[in-house]
């Protein structure tokens, strides 16, 4: 596939009910039809999920649940079940990590990061709203090293270290630091539908040409 042709990967991560709440701020302030993969991630995944249905009714872009071996597309909304971690993997295919006893803890977000900064060739965001702790702040320093952009909701004020701080911290220069509506508003070309081209404006008639003077005798 022509590298003009590939999709971006953009990859979000969160926790909690925070998290949720910036997740569902996120898609609804992106436009529809999407041109870019979206893979969001939602910790903890030691209970039961909702996620699918909450985020189907709260934004215009089709949610689906990520499967093994299936190749990841743009226009919708691809994220993982409990204990099933979503990953991308060579040539925009996906790959399910299972985690039954939670051996990846609160690391569930740097798989997804590392993953998309391992195959997104150069094309990948990664995006960390609200959480506990600092998952997805490796991660996301990984997408910053392969030459992927990189951003963050504000953080809380001191002393709370959450997951926006600790990435700020890990990850150095962030390209968007703000709330869930500047991220969507600041994304770059290929993520969003893009409005029709405008129509160059009509150039005025050339004058006429001039006839020769006569020439005097």
């Amino acid at each position: 596939m022509p590298a003009g042709d590939r999709p971006r990967f953009v990859a979000v991560g969160a926790s909690g009910a925070e998290g949720l709440r910036d997740i569902r701020a996120l898609l609804v302030a992106l436009p529809a039809p999407l041109r870019a993969v979206l893979l969001v991630l939602l910790r903890p995944w030691d209970r039961p999920s909702h996620l699918r249905a909450i985020l189907a009714q709260a934004c215009p872009h089709p949610v689906l649940i990520a499967d093994a071996g299936e190749r990841f597309g743009p226009g919708r909304i691809d994220i993982g079940e409990p204990a099933r971690h979503p990953i991308l993997a060579d040539r925009s295919f996906g790959e399910i990590v299972a985690d039954p006893m939670r051996l990846h803890g609160n690391r569930t977000v740097d798989l997804l990061f590392h993953s998309v900064a391992r195959h997104g060739r150069g094309r990948m965001i990664g995006v960390v709203l609200s959480g506990s702790l600092d998952g997805g702040a490796r991660g996301l320093a990984a997408i910053h090293r392969a030459g992927g952009l990189t951003m963050v909701l504000t953080p809380e004020p001191p002393p709370r270290h959450g997951m926006p701080e600790s990435a700020i911290a890990r990850d150095g220069p962030i390209a968007t630091i703000g709330s869930p509506r500047t991220i969507a508003a600041d994304d770059p070309p290929g993520i969003a539908g893009e409005a029709a081209p405008q129509a160059e404006p009509a150039r005025a008639p050339a004058p006429p040409a001039l006839a020769p003077l006569p020439h005097p005798g």
